[in-house]
């Protein structure tokens, strides 16, 4: 009878990846882009294999799933490939004159080191694997963290990863809890979470032990502003797709509207029929539509439904972890829906006089991750951009901005810190070392 192998344990997992770091291995171009191929090939040759995987986990479409995870971080990969010499490149700085003629200086980019990506469950595959794409393209060895919030997942990606990729610098710990705990008691050079703010605190007070940097990114009540005068039912669908994607889990959905009564009153059945028209009129029965993650998740959102009165959904199924993509209307601002960020599929509208209690309201609270403003006024949309703060701003089309690879996304405050995408992972999992060069004549 074969033993079966020891796990092995998060300070052996660390040590061995420094252990490869220091010895130049993951530094080269090379090597980077020869890792971020790999990965390529396993998300194209073994999608299926993640398609079912986040289906089990999330009752996620396959179109869903290509879309929002494999097919993103493909497009992730492939916009680093092209663009990865450049950002690489070093740059020159001016030099004072007091140093000489022939003093030069410029700035050189560097791998941080070991690297921790803590993964949430919501998009398990592509919230792990897009920062693990920017801190192997930047160099370094990387410790990833799936989430055991999604099983089906986590597991798929353990058994793949360590087949695709070079596991002297890439290590996959599987877990809950205690294995974050143990992992976090190590020393990294970063530390990459997403998640809530509660655990995000837990990370950073972990990291203040090392003075390890992190990038945090978080949620919270990402608002959408709604105009007078503008076209309701290009709205209706809009805000319906960015809401009820991924049955309400994502963490820049429009977690709320804000409009005036009477536009309330114009969206409500707008909201109705772009719902049905997505979904049918059994959203249960869709394969477009998917599940609550787990049951204590589906418990603290079915509690929330009494927060004002149904416009369309309201149903729920705790058996198949379903609640139907829900609008609220009358909801009082301090009802429990609007308390807490939902990340699930209940829409609450609030009503406001008009633009300045818009945003008196939105900075009464804190910032969020992403603001949605739909309004064709030039000075409406300049008055909020100037005079509100979030991590990312989006005119007339909700989670766009998170596809534009030359974007930076991040939060702000209590929605997190720290930016990734493209170039900006980069520099988030890199040193800009400075650098001055003066010749010994």
């Amino acid at each position: 009878m074969t033993t079966p192998a020891t796990p092995e344990q998060p300070a052996d997992v660390v040590a061995r990846l420094r252990a490869t770091f220091r010895t130049g291995r993951t530094k080269p171009v090379a090597w980077r882009t020869g890792q971020l191929r790999r990965l390529r090939e396993l998300l194209t040759e073994r999608s299926a294999d993640l398609a079912d995987a986040l289906h089990a986990d999330l009752g996620k479409s396959s179109t869903e799933a290509y879309r929002t995870e494999i097919d993103f971080t493909v497009r992730e990969i492939d916009h680093t490939l092209d663009h990865l010499d450049a950002w690489l490149r070093p740059e020159s700085a001016p030099v004072p004159a007091h140093l000489g003629a022939d003093a030069t200086a410029w700035t050189q980019v560097d791998p941080l080191g070991v690297v921790l990506v803590i993964a949430p469950w919501n998009y398990p595959a592509q919230l792990l694997l897009a920062p693990l794409v920017g801190a192997l393209a930047a160099g370094n060895t990387v410790v990833v963290k799936p989430s055991e919030l999604a099983p089906a997942t986590s597991a798929a990606l353990a058994r793949l990863l360590p087949a695709y990729l070079d596991t002297d610098a890439v290590a996959v710990v599987e877990g809950g809890i205690p294995e974050t705990t143990a992992l976090l008691a190590e020393r990294f050079d970063h530390i990459f979470y997403t998640g809530n703010g509660t655990v995000g605190r837990v990370v950073l007070r972990a990291a203040a032990e090392h003075l390890t940097p992190v990038t945090l990114e978080l949620g919270g009540k990402s608002p959408a502003f709604v105009d007078r005068d503008v076209d309701l039912s290009v709205v209706a669908d809009r805000l319906a797709r960015g809401k009820f994607l991924n049955a309400g889990q994502t963490c820049v959905a429009p977690d709320y509207v804000l409009t005036d009564p009477e536009t309330a009153a114009a969206l409500e059945p707008l909201l109705a029929h772009a719902v049905e028209t997505l979904y049918g009129t059994d959203p249960q029965a869709s394969d477009a539509y998917g599940h609550i993650i787990n049951e204590r998740h589906f418990d603290r959102l079915a509690a929330l439904l009494d927060s004002g009165r149904i416009v369309v959904g309201g149903g729920s199924d705790r058996t198949d972890k379903y609640l139907a993509p829900t609008v609220l209307a009358d909801v009082d601002p301090g009802s429990p829906v609007m308390r807490e960020e939902i990340f699930g599929p209940i829409l609450p509208i609030v009503t406001v006089d008009g633009l300045d209690e818009a945003i008196a309201f939105i900075n009464d609270r804190d910032k969020p991750l992403a603001l949605y403003v739909f309004s064709e006024s030039g000075d409406t949309r300049g008055r909020i951009a100037a005079e509100t703060s979030s991590g990312g701003l989006g005119y007339g089309l909700p989670l766009a901005h998170l596809t534009v690879s030359d974007l930076p996304f991040g939060g702000v405050g209590e929605s997190g810190m720290g930016n990734y995408h493209g170039r900006w992972s980069i520099e988030t999992f890199s040193h800009r070392k400075a650098v001055l060069d003066k010749p010994l004549r």
